[in-house]
């Protein structure tokens, strides 16, 4: 039984609980999306007012019946603190993206602001994007189109993909996800994830915590990053841990360019262990047109877009809304985010 159906609504000031306003920043497509957003959002709330706020955080109205926040990723650090500054309502921020690290500002934390996330959203279309670059790189897919644009009709030996061996740092819904994908291909997959005990995963050989990352990456041939970015996490792979690296394996990068020490990588890539890398994100994005890894021949660099989808934001309203309905009905959100830990 529900809580709405016991007479039960949530905190917000509206009609039946509903926020009195829900304010929306730039999500996944823009502000184009906005009338694809505001039928669902409506259903789900009926009687709230939505305020469009733009990436710099402000509104062409007022801010201050605002309860909830569903924030795209162009709003962050500076700007989110300003709006919910202006904002003495507000007690929710939903995050389109997984990751939240420049959502828990010293603001929001001080605030006590509930942060929920879109975990789940991206994880197929993240797994595929790893899944197709891991066959790239056994098929040699860079070298055959380099020698394409030289017109160069040079046969290149492959692997297959079932006689490699897998790391998967992180075992979230994204590692559990690329672990799947690859299950029918027979590779070995070994992984590390923060609790280490937590329920097995078919076909995963769980080798510990953080404190395995050295045996893992000198095992795996494929090592692909799916951990959220932390004060633990953060330049995790670094010289250091690039040492441990098997020679000539490449690292697939599909959570946060805060993982990784650039320089290190840049000299791993050039004079060893690794064989390649594959990144998607970046410390600093847009990349800058200097930047180096754009001109190493073993390196694929793509503009922050694993996550891309058709379905995304149907996916994204979806969970928001299921939220939202709780919100409403004063029932417990789904998807928290435990400041303490992240994520």
């Amino acid at each position: 039984m529900s809580a709405q159906s016991l007479g039960i609504v949530g905190p917000g000031h509206g009609p039946g609980g509903s926020p009195l306003a829900i304010a929306i920043s730039p999500v996944l497509t823009g502000r184009d999306a906005f009338a694809l957003m505001r039928e669902k959002i409506v259903a789900a709330a009926p009687g709230s007012r939505l305020i469009l706020v733009n990436a710099e955080g402000h509104a062409d109205e007022s801010v201050d019946e605002v309860e909830v926040l569903l924030r795209g990723w162009s709003l962050g650090g500076d700007p989110l603190d300003r709006l919910v500054g202006r904002a003495p309502k507000m007690r929710w921020i939903h995050s389109v993206s997984v990751g939240v690290e420049s959502l828990l500002t010293p603001c929001v934390r001080l605030r006590g602001l509930t942060v929920t996330n879109g975990r789940g959203v991206f994880d197929r279309p993240i797994a595929e994007y790893v899944l197709t670059m891991m066959l790239a790189i056994c098929r040699r897919l860079p070298g055959l189109l380099e020698l394409q644009r030289e017109r160069t009709w040079q046969p290149l030996e492959a692997r297959e993909l079932g006689q490699l061996t897998i790391g998967l740092l992180g075992l979230g819904g994204i590692g559990s996800e690329v672990a799947r994908l690859v299950r029918p291909f027979g590779a070995r997959v070994v992984a590390i994830r923060r609790h280490p005990e937590s329920a097995p995963i078919e076909g995963v050989e769980v080798l510990g915590g953080l404190e395995a990352l050295s045996p893992l990456l000198s095992v795996s041939d494929l090592v692909v990053l799916a951990l959220p970015l932390t004060a633990e996490t953060e330049v995790l792979i670094n010289d250091e841990s690039l040492a441990a690296a098997k020679p000539g394996a490449w690292l697939i990068n599909v959570a946060r360019g805060g993982l990784v020490d650039e320089r290190a990588l840049l000299i791993a890539l050039r004079s060893g262990p690794l064989g390649g890398a594959v990144l998607d994100t970046f410390h600093d994005e847009p990349l800058a047109e200097t930047s180096p890894f754009y001109r190493l021949a073993n390196c694929i660099v793509t503009p922050h877009t694993s996550w891309s989808s058709a379905q995304a934001l149907d996916r994204t309203m979806d969970v928001f809304c299921d939220n939202l309905r709780r919100y409403c009905a004063g029932e417990p959100l789904k998807h928290v985010v435990d400041p303490a830990l992240g994520y």
